[in-house]
């Protein structure tokens, strides 16, 4: 089981812009990431600003489905991204939504890593009044649990399964939307639940607290233990987190809740120059105490932490920085 370090987190707000091409800039590398929001979208946006101080200019392209973004990325179209690690295994083998993907596993082949980071939880959050105050009340209610083409409704399901029982379109109504139209459908009330990952203190999900009250469902301590519930835990890029309730003003579960955890890391493909990754890598690192300033999870983001679930090979000059640096490389992500 990935292990997550308890966190009490506060919000923060974060600057979204990513550093703007110059008159004078040789190349601008592509680059997507998801929405505005996501943690994950600050932290790819947070490394692109840094990386501009090193003149590797990353347009950034947001708001971006990341199974489809590490297929372009593995094909090449587009140099840097965000990166799930559950989703690598399934690119190598062709499986699920890269069933019928012929150069998956070729694409997979070409994926490098730059730096991993712990990204937040699976929030499941319901409104007061809602009639849901346990797992066991989410049957026959309609569940936001995802976008269609991602990998996070999966995820949601599958906790709920283990938890509950409960089979989706069977025991409850999933529904998969964009990300935006799910916060949108559970505000106007026309679902019982969502399931959001987001960082710890989302702004995103402090907002249903402004205006009333909500809750957000702790795994229940009975089911931590289980055999189903560990292996999900131990799935790439998973873990188990644990944060107080009381983050969240109008949050009604009190003390600790217990939540899947996320972890994601930053990508580029086998066909970008060594130098310029190694620039931006250098640059990321050199300047933390601005990357750490610019969200409160961000805090978490240490030289210790650099590999976290990271479960592709460095990229060469993301490597040759680390051992510069003196940062230890596991064997395992040696190029």
């Amino acid at each position: 089981m990935n292990n997550f370090r308890k966190i009490v987190a506060a919000a923060a707000t974060v600057a979204t812009t990513a550093f703007a091409p110059t008159a004078t800039t040789a190349q601008i590398f592509k680059g997507e990431t998801a929405g505005v929001g996501d943690p994950v979208h600050t932290m790819f946006v947070t490394f692109a600003n840094q990386a501009g101080k090193a003149d590797v200019e990353i347009q950034v392209n947001a708001g971006q489905t990341l199974t489809k973004s590490m297929l372009k990325g593995g094909r090449q179209e587009i140099d840097f991204f965000s990166t799930v690690p559950s989703l690598v295994n399934l690119m190598k083998n062709q499986a699920r939504m890269y069933e019928s993907v012929g150069d998956a596993p070729e694409a997979a082949g070409q994926l490098r890593s730059i730096l991993g980071f712990k990204a937040g939880a699976y929030h499941p959050v319901t409104l007061a009044g809602s009639g849901v105050e346990t797992w066991e009340d989410l049957k026959g209610k309609t569940i936001f649990t995802g976008p269609p083409a991602g990998s996070a409704s999966a995820t949601s399901e599958a906790l709920i399964k283990i938890i509950t029982g409960y089979e989706a379109g069977t025991d409850y109504e999933a529904v998969r939307l964009s990300w935006g139209e799910g916060y949108a459908a559970l505000a106007d009330k026309k679902i019982d639940m969502m399931v959001r990952p987001a960082e710890i203190g989302s702004s995103k999900i402090e907002q249903f607290g402004l205006s009333g009250e909500f809750r957000v469902l702790s795994i229940p301590e009975d089911v931590v233990g289980s055999e189903a519930m560990q292996a999900l835990f131990g799935r790439p890029g998973r873990g188990m987190l644990q944060f107080d309730g009381g983050v969240y003003k109008g949050q009604l579960t009190g003390g600790e809740i217990t939540a899947l955890g996320f972890t994601q890391f930053i990508g580029t493909h086998s066909g970008v120059d060594e130098e310029v990754v190694y620039n931006a890598t250098k640059a990321f690192w050199e300047n933390l105490d601005e990357v750490q300033a610019t969200a409160f999870f961000l805090k978490e983001v240490t030289p210790e932490t650099a590999f976290t679930s990271v479960n592709v090979p460095l990229h060469p000059g993301a490597a040759r920085y680390y051992d510069e640096a003196g940062i230890a490389i596991p064997d395992a992500l040696r190029p």
